[in-house]
C-alpha cells in the first residue's frame, strides 16, 4: 500500500515496485483517512483478511488530514492481525533526523526512506 498525498509519486513509486515486482497488487491512497477506512473495511470482512491485507504500507510523513505519523498511530491502535502483518515503511522527503526518533519511538521497527523510492531499496525490504 502507498500513502501519499502527490498523486505523481504514488505513480512513480507503484511503477517501481511493478518493474522491480515487489507485489502483485498495490493499493494507493492519498491521505491517511482513506488508507485506514480501506484497512477497516478489511477488517469487518475477515474471510477476504489475508488476501489483501498488504505485506507492506509505504506511508509520507507531510499529508493534508492526518500527517504520516498520526496514521501510524492510529494503525497501531488496530487489530494485532493487523500491525503484526503489516509491516511500515516512511517513504519521505524529510531529512528531519527528529522524524526518525518519532518513529522510533512508535516502533523500532518502521523503516525510515528517504523519497525517491529505488529498486536498492526495495531489495532491502525483500
Amino acid at each position: 500500500m502507498l500513502i501519499d498525498d502527490n498523486e505523481m509519486d504514488n505513480f512513480i513509486n507503484q511503477k517501481i515496485m511493478e518493474a522491480n515486482a515487489f507485489a502483485s497488487e498495490i493499493y494507493t491512497n492519498t491521505n491517511g483517512l482513506s488508507a485506514l477506512e480501506f484497512l477497516n473495511n478489511l477488517a469487518v470482512k475477515k474471510e477476504t483478511l489475508n488476501e489483501m491485507l498488504p505485506d507492506v504500507i509505504f506511508v509520507d510523513l507531510n499529508m493534508p488530514l492526518i500527517n504520516g505519523f498520526q496514521f501510524i498511530e492510529k494503525f497501531y491502535e488496530m487489530p494485532e492481525e493487523f500491525t503484526s502483518y503489516c509491516k511500515i515503511v516512511i517513504l519521505t522527503s524529510s531529512l528531519n533526523e527528529g522524524d526518525r526518533e518519532i518513529a522510533k519511538r512508535l516502533n523500532p521497527e518502521i523503516v525510515f526512506l528517504n523519497k525517491p523510492l529505488t529498486a536498492e531499496a526495495l531489495n532491502l525490504l525483500s
